[in-house]
């Protein structure tokens, strides 16, 4: 029996060379990548983990810090009692803001998931406050409709109603924030439509034919097929509503006021780290919202396969 040729070794080490070339060629590419993600993400990250600990000031050195240990988390948990109305704020804001901002969102979807004439031109106009994202000037525009004298007001005295000073009424001032988060519903609103588009037309025809009234086939076959669309904006709204900032810091001028009825956990945050100079303090109270943040994705994540139907049946 004539044996096997065996490959000469020159083709298969030249084959690892032009493996090696492509490898660096990737690791070329992805190198400014790379280095963003160190000295912008991981190493700051593991800087503040370690101002944590400490009791550092940005008006000092790093090195002249003394390591206070747990000092600053136990302040947190058992002494400030700010930390905790903080705490109340922001969960109270995204406990309200993201869900009605869902319904805005899915309502506004599906009145746009229609064909007719210029009904792009409501999609943009719907997206439009979106674009401007949590930016200052819009902050601004949004305090000056609700103060005293603001355009709210002077609607409401068309109808003789007497309006208040909305921003400044520590009973009212959170409710303004969250309705500018549930107006800003443009970017989940874009993704609910772009589901809604992957709904097959056959299961409302099949559901007409039955006799399914509007709302049944809204709950047996809208909401069970965008469970998935439904689940990503849970998760990217939660995680945004707890990030709140721009928005409370100008209305109340930085201070979470009025009487701290606008203090969010991020702007508490800021105070402590760049107002009062406590930056050791403000490092464990980030460190300690990363964490939950982690968790509460954690929880939704171990939720949704209850709830969460998709197409293929397959377990995700």
């Amino acid at each position: 029996m004539t044996p096997a040729p065996v490959a000469p070794a020159a083709p298969r080490q030249g084959r690892r060379a032009r493996r090696r070339r492509e490898n660096l060629a990737g690791y070329v590419f992805l190198s400014p990548w790379l280095l963003g993600l160190l000295g912008i993400t991981a190493i700051p990250m593991l800087i503040s983990l370690y101002i944590s600990f400490t009791d550092y000031s940005p008006l000092i050195p790093l090195s002249e810090a003394n390591w206070v240990g747990l000092d600053n988390y136990r302040r947190m948990f058992t002494a400030d009692d700010s930390y905790w109305h903080s705490v109340r704020v922001t969960v109270t804001f995204a406990l309200v803001a993201v869900p009605l901002k869902l319904a805005a969102a899915l309502g506004v979807a599906m009145l746009l998931n229609r064909a007719m004439r210029g009904i792009a031109l409501f999609r943009g106009l719907f997206y439009l406050p979106s674009l401007l994202g949590g930016s200052v000037a819009l902050a601004i525009v949004w305090v000056s409709m609700f103060n005293r004298d603001g355009a709210f007001n002077s609607f409401l005295a068309l109808f003789g109603i007497e309006g208040l000073p909305w921003v400044n009424d520590p009973d009212w001032a959170l409710y303004t924030l969250i309705l500018l988060a549930i107006w800003q519903f443009g970017a989940p609103m874009v993704i609910f439509l772009a589901g809604l588009k992957q709904v097959p037309v056959e299961l409302y025809e099949a559901a007409s034919v039955d006799g399914a009234s509007a709302w049944r086939k809204f709950v047996h076959i809208t909401l069970p097929m965008l469970s998935p669309v439904i689940f990503f904006n849970l998760v990217l709204e939660t995680i945004n509503g707890f990030q709140g900032f721009t928005a409370a810091f100008v209305l109340s001028n930085g201070t979470g006021g009025p009487v701290d009825s606008t203090l969010m956990y991020t702007l508490n945050l800021y105070i402590k780290g760049f107002t009062e100079l406590d930056m050791g303090y403000a490092s464990a109270m980030a460190w300690v919202f990363l964490i939950v943040i982690g968790l509460i994705t954690v929880a939704l994540f171990s939720t949704g396969r209850f709830w969460v139907h998709y197409s293929d049946n397959e377990e995700r």
